[in-house]
């Protein structure tokens, strides 16, 4: 059975996404063109859960979608059939502000992987990154704008998120293999 230690609650998950929500608002004066992607499948509620944040702070609401990535990964021949998630962006993101949301940041391969998979949906003026969790262990060079929280871990450790799933409380554990 692996060990496992919690490092956010429900509440410091709410804490990190109201700051992120806040960030955001900081770099994208009056959020007219900024739209939000959450990659499936953890970033999606996150994506979603700051929209809504950020509607109370610019007071109109924020679009928000969701993006598979699985067919533009660059490991794909090494896996087995990938499960294929619905990809929603009812809106053009030509000439906005994209901030990419996932769950957690590792190798940067996802990010990449999403960056190419927005590109069939037009030409964003600007690509941001807000994630969860950092957890360090680049092999890209990518970068997080917004992090809820840098948790440096070992290449033995998984982190899970637990996020708006049904009759679970939110919160991010670090679980030894």
């Amino acid at each position: 059975m692996p060990e496992s230690a919690i490092v956010l609650n429900a509440a410091a998950i709410q804490r990190a996404l109201t700051r992120i929500a806040h960030e955001i608002t900081e770099r994208n004066e009056g959020g007219g063109d900024v739209v939000l992607v959450g990659i499936q499948r953890g970033g999606v509620p996150l994506a979603e859960r700051l929209a809504t944040l950020l509607a109370g702070i610019w007071g109109g609401a924020v679009s928000s979608g969701s993006l598979d990535v699985s067919m533009h990964r660059d490991d794909l021949d090494q896996r087995a059939a990938p499960k294929i998630h619905p990809t929603v962006i009812p809106f053009d993101v030509t000439g906005k502000t994209v901030v990419l949301v996932d769950d957690v940041l590792f190798s940067g391969r996802t990010i990449r992987a999403a960056m190419d998979a927005l590109n069939d949906f037009g030409r964003p003026k600007k690509i941001q990154l807000a994630v969860l969790i950092d957890r360090g262990h680049r092999e890209l060079p990518v970068k997080a704008d917004f992090v809820g929280k840098n948790v440096p871990t070992s290449l033995a450790e998984k982190v899970r998120v637990r996020v708006g799933e049904a009759g679970v409380e939110d919160e991010v554990v670090v679980e030894r293999k």
